[in-house]
């Protein structure tokens, strides 16, 4: 693992300078899902701060046996990304480790974490979350995701709520067509949320197979799972 590390971080580096960008403006995040949280702390010792999971069920207990190895998040200085359809009823659980949230995508979500965050603040009143927007860029409605002509609209609803700090937009790029494309509307996307929150200037874009064509169109958080990590040992 500490090989294919080591790999995707050069390629992350030569694709960053490709772009003619700098190398410290990309967050590296590994998803570690389907695999142990031996996998994280090993990822840990190998200088690794930003880990990437999707299902509540699996991360909550990780989380704990990550903090009872290496220590507390706050005190590490590591953090737990959600980065799949978070349940609104999952919130309250998620909100105990994760600190950024990339797949705000719906009124309800956006409610219950507002909720969320308030009943976190009561305990610890500077308590701050980081969200992404997540575009949904297919023809299906179904899909999760804010379709990119209703992103003003719903980035405004997320203006003046205490604690909720929008970084910007989350993309997956189509398997079915031409990656460009998606990263091209994916790049519009944040330049369109930047005129609502112009500090909302990260995209959390690309993954194993695609995230050197994502530094080219902006991307500043990867999501990086199995080039890392290798054959996930656990079935979802």
């Amino acid at each position: 693992m500490a090989e294919r590390l080591a790999s995707t971080r050069q390629r992350i580096r030569s694709a960053a300078e490709s772009a003619g960008r700098a190398e410290n403006e990309i967050t590296l995040v590994v998803v570690t899902k389907n695999h142990p949280a031996q996998l994280a702390i090993d990822l840990f010792a190998l200088g690794e701060r930003d880990f990437g999971e999707n299902r509540d069920q699996e991360v909550a207990p990780k989380a704990l046996e990550v903090a009872e190895a290496v220590g507390s998040a706050e005190i590490a200085g590591y953090e737990w990304h959600f980065v799949g359809q978070l349940q609104t009823n999952k919130v309250r659980s998620v909100l105990q480790y994760a600190s950024k949230i990339h797949s705000l995508d719906r009124d309800s979500l956006l409610k219950e974490l507002c909720k969320g965050i308030l009943q976190r603040q009561e305990q610890m009143p500077s308590y701050e979350l980081g969200v992404f927007i997540q575009l949904n860029l297919t023809d299906d409605p179904g899909r999760g995701g804010i379709a990119p002509h209703q992103l003003r609209e719903f980035a405004e609803k997320t203006q003046g709520k205490s604690g909720l700090n929008v970084l910007g937009v989350m993309g997956v790029a189509s398997l079915d067509g031409p990656a460009e494309k998606d990263f091209e509307s994916i790049a519009q996307a944040s330049g369109l949320l930047q005129q609502i929150v112009p500090t909302a200037k990260f995209i959390s874009a690309g993954m194993s197979e695609d995230f050197e064509l994502a530094i080219g169109f902006g991307a500043t958080h990867l999501r990086i799972g199995t080039a890392i990590t290798g054959k996930r040992l656990q079935t979802p």
